[in-house]
């Protein structure tokens, strides 16, 4: 009998981790498509960490230290990682088509933020929106709602 209950309690606890995990993966795979936006043209602003911060914890919904130990946890993996392959699938596994196209939303806010798109740039909102499986006309909607969104908010 009371291996019974071990058993229930211990894959309640596994339940619940592996949950924590699944979540913590979501996290680190968006916050590395942004951290990826934010140095892709090697020039990483104050205000584009500022926002990225601000979209992490409103995307999200933790508080702002959490939000840096996330940030840091996601350089490791992006400096540890060959490319963005990992990130992408396991977002394609997750995230519905909208959140996707949240994704790619927040990729461009990010590269706006700046108030100006070098190639560079450009070239990797093109590269996320095929890795996240997403159409030219979304990622062209998502460029003019992430542009227009930032223009409001000045």
């Amino acid at each position: 009998m009371f291996d019974r209950i071990r058993k229930i309690i211990t894959s309640d606890q596994e339940i619940k981790e592996s949950s924590i995990d699944e979540e913590k993966k979501i996290h680190v795979a968006s916050c590395v498509m942004l951290l990826e936006a934010s140095h892709i043209d090697e020039e990483c602003h104050d205000d584009e960490m500022d926002h990225l911060v601000e979209t992490l914890k409103d995307k999200f919904g933790i508080p702002g230290e959490e939000a840096d130990e996330l940030i840091e946890l996601s350089h490791d993996h992006r400096k540890n990682a060959v490319d963005l392959w990992e990130f992408s699938n396991h977002i394609n596994q997750t995230f519905s088509k909208q959140e996707k196209i949240a994704v790619m939303e927040d990729v461009w806010r990010i590269i706006h933020i700046d108030g100006k798109l070098d190639m560079y740039e450009d070239a990797f909102a093109h590269r996320v929106a095929n890795l996240l499986r997403l159409t030219h006309k979304q990622l062209i909607d998502a460029k003019l709602k992430a542009r227009d969104q930032l223009k409001n908010r000045t």
